[in-house]
């Protein structure tokens, strides 16, 4: 700043005060500063910074777990929400199981941070956030109920998004929906199984049939080709696990010679980028990832005004393409 001052001709008071925005500096001299700044290539020392001020204008972000979906999407929410903040986002990633060294690698970025965002695999960290505290406010974007009630969090409601499809299938006259799920032991395979079984358990004359798979197009693809293979021939709507499967389930039926959505019709869930250009277009389930991230930065925004933690529980939108329609 010593140096800046020299070059551009004003006292390190007001360089200080042009870094920090502040209205009492002529627009003359501002520009001078700039110029100075610029041409000595001078950045803050954030470090030093932080010792002074105890503020660090960082949002730590942990990325927990190989599973997780969409990564790129909910990043993006999360660095538009924090720069709009004046944050910047440091990264660290944890690929292991050990709740130990999960809290050590938490405790370590909120050692550098005004608060911590995790995006968290839930089977990765469910045994570490019960007891998991840190100096700094924490927010974690993870499916299902997070057993600590000082993280804030935010989650896609997995069950309404189930709900949907099978409400849409109704509407358009279809009595039996089979499901083809993702993996079973993952809390969004069960959230939209519970969410299927509900909507066809309360909807009289409805019936439905459930199918295990893992969330891949392989298993959506043999799955499809066991429901078309019966003897009594496949359901007249199929609602995949997710649109990794809903492309399998297109490929199977097609290999026995089944049309969607003229002989049965598919709905998947995600939306993930290119489901609107399968033949046909997919009829899906939207969720906003981006919306996701956003919603984390609030929550620790919040915190750090003093508020209360709160969970925030998204709605998935339902989007109707050419994969679905009124049975024959």
């Amino acid at each position: 700043m010593v140096d800046v001052a020299r070059v551009a001709g004003v006292s390190h008071i007001t360089v200080s005060r042009v870094l920090n925005g502040h209205p009492s500096v002529r627009p003359e001299t501002r520009a001078r500063v700039e110029a100075a700044i610029a041409e000595l290539g001078y950045r803050r020392n954030t470090v030093a910074r932080a010792f002074k001020s105890g503020r660090t204008s960082t949002i730590g972000v942990v990325l927990a777990g190989s599973e997780l979906h969409e990564l790129p999407r909910v990043l993006g929410g999360l660095e538009t929400a924090a720069r709009g903040a004046g944050y910047w986002l440091n990264l660290a990633s944890f690929q292991g199981r050990d709740q130990a060294q999960f809290t050590e690698t938490v405790q370590r970025v909120a050692d550098q941070a005004d608060a911590v965002a995790m995006i968290a695999d839930r089977p990765v960290v469910l045994d570490a956030l019960p007891a998991l505290a840190t100096r700094v406010p924490m927010a974690v974007v993870m499916s299902g109920e997070v057993p600590n009630d000082r993280i804030a969090s935010v989650e896609m409601d997995q069950d309404l998004g189930a709900r949907l499809a099978v409400r849409h299938l109704v509407e358009l006259g279809h009595r039996e929906i089979a499901h083809l799920s993702g993996n079973l032991q993952t809390w969004d395979a069960r959230a939209r199984v519970e969410g299927w079984r509900q909507e066809v358990d309360a909807t009289p004359g409805v019936t439905g049939e459930l199918l295990e798979g893992d969330f891949t197009a392989a298993s959506g693809y043999q799955l499809a080709l066991a429901l078309a293979d019966r003897p009594a021939g496949p359901p007249t709507a199929v609602f995949a696990g997710n649109d990794q499967m809903a492309t399998g389930v297109l490929a199977g039926f097609a290999e026995r010679g089944l049309r969607v959505p003229a002989d049965v019709s598919l709905v998947g869930f995600d939306d993930q980028v290119g489901s609107a250009y399968l033949v046909p277009a997919l009829t899906t389930l939207r969720q906003d990832f981006h919306a996701l991230g956003t919603n984390a930065v609030e929550g620790l925004l919040a915190l750090l005004r003093g508020e209360p933690p709160r969970h925030r529980l998204l709605a998935p939108e339902l989007v109707v393409r050419r994969s679905t329609a009124a049975p024959r």
